[in-house]
């Protein structure tokens, strides 16, 4: 697998993930949305902690920093 997400994605779902944890916890997501939310959160936080999101490679996007090596 390789990388095809950027520091900034990786911290903005890990924060959204945070986040719906949160109003989880506070029973403010509750029932299916609830469910379907916590999904989504533990995708999200998954796609950060290996840098890699499926979704992006069956779109052919990035937002992984292209490194450029001279030599």
């Amino acid at each position: 697998m390789q990388k095809n997400m950027g520091t900034i994605d990786r911290v903005v779902r890990l924060i959204v993930a945070a986040i719906v944890v949160f109003l989880i916890y506070n029973d403010t997501l509750t029932g299916t949305t609830g469910t379907v939310a916590l999904i989504l959160a533990a995708v999200f936080t998954l796609t950060s902690i290996v840098s890699f999101c499926p979704l992006y490679r069956l779109v052919g996007m990035s937002t992984c920093p292209v490194s450029t090596k001279k030599g």
